[in-house]
């Protein structure tokens, strides 16, 4: 496994041929979506999600041994990270900086740089591996705290019989009801839409990207028509990936 700083070094290294597959985050249970992820996906050419998995996210509070909690002045994280524990930061440490960082293995790094005395907010495997201190586990502000994670490939998944879509499209001019035409397409056949959101197209303010996630696969007779007929709406569109649905083990 070879770790790699940002989101997007992740998605170079795939295309590059560096590595062969790549895992971004691109859900979480409370805050949403990675836009970072999403953004990634719409503008990188050659990128395919091929997989998913669900993970819980256990959150730990790490400072260099000898800081005490008492005395921390600034507590670095990534901004996700941040967000899923703000309750708890600001019950705690309300007077205290917040300074984001790169990922969360980074903000350990950040924190044992700092000039003054700090702390970070990482996952379990990252307090293992450093030489810090355990000040706190399981702050995140809801125990079912979890993250989706997408496998990056340069193609994506035969189908499974048990699969997801998802795909990204746009309208050059607005006009009322292309959203609705277009939703229309899997509506009358009968597919199930799991998400749909926006991002600024970065262009022009007012013009988005869709972004859809549906149940089936792209080679599956009913997903492609339905595909065919946003072709024929849209201005633009990109199929991120068919992959199979993260299904949890059962021990």
């Amino acid at each position: 496994m070879t770790p790699y700083p940002t989101i997007s070094a992740v998605g170079a290294a795939v295309f590059n041929n560096e590595v062969d597959v790549g895992v971004v985050p691109i859900e979480n249970s409370l805050e949403g979506s990675v836009t970072f992820t999403q953004d990634l996906l719409i503008a990188q050419s050659g990128l395919s999600i091929q997989n998913e998995v669900v993970i819980p996210i256990d959150h730990y509070l790490v400072a260099s041994p000898g800081v005490a909690a008492e005395s921390v002045e600034v507590i670095y994280s990534h901004p996700q990270a941040l967000a899923q524990c703000r309750e708890y930061l600001e019950a705690r440490f309300p007077a205290v900086l917040r300074e984001a960082s790169l990922s969360t293995a980074a903000a350990v790094a950040d924190m044992q740089g700092s000039r003054v005395p700090a702390a970070a907010i990482c996952p379990q495997r990252a307090a293992e591996i450093y030489d810090v201190r355990v000040l706190d586990k399981g702050i995140q502000d809801n125990t079912t705290n979890q993250t989706r994670f997408v496998v990056l490939a340069h193609a994506d998944h035969a189908p499974t019989g048990h699969d997801r879509t998802s795909i990204c499209f746009s309208f050059t001019v607005d006009r009322p009801g292309n959203l609705y035409s277009t939703i229309g397409e899997f509506a009358s056949r009968d597919i199930n839409l799991v998400k749909i959101e926006s991002r600024p197209t970065k262009q022009e303010l007012g013009r988005y990207i869709f972004l859809i996630d549906c149940e089936g696969h792209r080679h599956e007779p009913a997903v492609a028509a339905a595909l065919d007929g946003l072709r024929r709406r849209t201005d633009m569109l990109k199929i991120l990936g068919s992959y199979p649905f993260w299904e949890p083990r059962v021990e």
